[in-house]
């Protein structure tokens, strides 16, 4: 299996490389808790087309090492841009769900632009959904901790409760299996406890709102119009305004998983936008 070290800590980080190796690059990171398996419907079409996708298990996820430390957004963004650096792409088109849309635009402002054409917000958690002086619309911060005691408490019950928010399951045209969804809370099982707990206690801090209008790339934001983990209006719309070359493409009807009720529409303009970056 490809791994390769931190260049945080050495821990092992775990990748999967897909497509020909010539073709146009296309870097997948991840929602919490999901290893690369939450991009199928996009990575396996998109290989196959002669695509080079490429997917990073964030570490305390999927096949990477169960570690301590190295949940902070720095380290998190260093661990990106090495991988990039340990496979040298060029050209890179870099696709962020949820807060992996964080570790993203991280990654960009802390390292630079100079491997990437182009950069994708899936459902993203950017510029944060927290209440601010700069955000006075943004959640109670308040709540946003006493929800992560919740899921301290029980995380298996967050998954499976959750999951027919998270997919928008009520709305008409997002119609998944019962083994699908089923797999998706086991998958988040997979995260280990230390990074769940982590990346919720980020979630309450995370701001990247002042490094958006530094990004000189051209940036498709997809986002639902039924996102109760990452509301349109405190995430998507936001980041698109305050981004300098943004395309927004909201969705109808689809929640925070998208990129499996919607799989064929994401897929198709992930496939448009890269044509044209």
């Amino acid at each position: 299996m490809p791994y390769f070290e931190s260049p945080v800590d050495g821990a092992r980080l775990h990748f999967v490389d897909y497509g020909p190796a010539g073709g146009p690059v296309v870097v997948f990171v991840n929602s919490s808790y999901f290893g690369t398996e939450m991009w199928e419907y996009q990575m396996l079409p998109l290989a196959e087309e002669g695509y080079r996708c490429v997917g990073l298990d964030r570490r305390g996820h999927g096949r990477s090492d169960d570690v301590w430390g190295g949940f902070d957004l720095d380290s998190l963004a260093d661990d990106l841009d090495g991988l990039l650096r340990h496979l040298d792409l060029r050209d890179v088109t870099l696709v962020g769900h949820s807060l992996g849309t964080a570790e993203v635009v991280r990654c960009l402002t802390r390292h630079g632009v100079e491997r990437v054409a182009g950069v994708v917000l899936v459902a993203g958690m950017v510029p944060g959904i927290v209440r601010s002086a700069d955000h006075p619309g943004g959640v109670d911060p308040d709540l946003i901790r006493a929800g992560n005691e919740t899921f301290r408490r029980d995380r298996a019950a967050f998954f499976a409760d959750g999951a027919r928010a998270f997919f928008a399951l009520d709305l008409p045209g997002n119609e998944l299996s019962a083994a699908y969804v089923r797999s998706m809370v086991d998958r988040c099982l997979g995260a280990t406890a230390r990074a769940c707990a982590a990346l919720g206690d980020l979630v309450a801090t995370l701001d990247v709102a002042p490094e958006l209008p530094k990004l000189g790339l051209p940036v498709l934001v997809v986002h639902g119009t039924h996102d109760t983990s990452a509301p349109l209006e405190l995430t998507g719309r936001r980041a698109a305004e305050l981004l300098p070359d943004s395309t927004l493409k909201v969705y109808e009807n689809a929640g925070h998983g998208l990129f499996a009720t919607h799989a064929g529409q994401l897929t198709a303009d992930l496939r448009e936008f890269m044509a044209r970056a």
